[in-house]
C-alpha cells in the first residue's frame, strides 16, 4: 500500500482540489485570528486608554495652562473655555479607566471618539502627523464601539453572570 502526503477526499476517493486546500488553509487562519481577537481588542483598549488618560493628567497638572489653551488655541463650539476644559479633562480621565476595564466599553469608546473628534475640530491648524494619530485613535475607538470590549472585559464577565 502506498502512502501519500495528500489526504484523499472520502467522498470522491481523489486528492482534494486546489480550491479545497486553499479553503482549508483560509479556515485554519481565520480560526487562529478568531482566537487572537480578544487579545487584539484588549491591546487596543489599553493603548487608547493610556493615550487619553495621560493627556487628561497633563491637563490636570497645569490647570491654568489648560484653560489658557482652551481660550486661545482650541475653539470648542458652544461651550465656554472653562467648561470645555473641565468636560474634556474629565472625559480624558474617566472614560479611559472604563475603557481599560472594559466596563461600559462601547459607551467609553464612543465617548472618547467624541472627545477625539472635538479635539480635531477645535484645533484650527492641526499638523498632519497629529491628525494621523487622531485618525488612528478614532479608528481603534470605532472598532471597539462596533465590536464591543471583547471577551477579556468586565462587560463580558458581567454578561456571563
Amino acid at each position: 500500500m502506498s502512502t501519500s502526503s495528500t489526504a484523499m477526499n472520502p467522498a470522491t476517493g481523489h486528492p482534494p482540489s486546489l480550491l479545497a486546500r486553499v479553503r482549508g488553509l483560509y479556515n485554519g487562519a481565520a480560526a487562529l485570528l478568531d482566537l487572537l481577537q480578544p487579545l487584539a481588542l484588549l491591546a487596543a483598549r489599553i493603548y487608547v486608554a493610556q493615550v487619553f488618560f495621560l493627556s487628561g493628567l497633563t491637563k490636570l497638572r497645569d490647570w491654568e495652562t489648560t484653560v489658557a489653551l482652551f481660550t486661545d488655541e482650541y475653539q470648542v463650539p458652544l461651550l465656554s473655555p472653562e467648561l470645555a476644559a473641565a468636560l474634556g479633562t474629565g472625559g480624558e480621565l474617566v472614560l479611559p479607566v472604563l475603557l481599560f476595564l472594559g466596563l461600559g466599553g462601547r459607551f467609553a469608546a464612543l465617548g472618547l471618539f467624541v472627545v477625539n473628534a472635538v479635539a480635531v475640530v477645535a484645533l484650527a491648524d492641526i499638523p498632519p502627523a497629529a491628525l494621523q494619530q487622531h485618525q488612528f485613535w478614532g479608528a481603534l475607538l470605532a472598532g471597539i464601539a462596533i465590536f464591543g470590549a471583547g471577551k477579556l472585559s468586565l462587560d463580558n464577565w458581567l454578561k456571563l453572570r
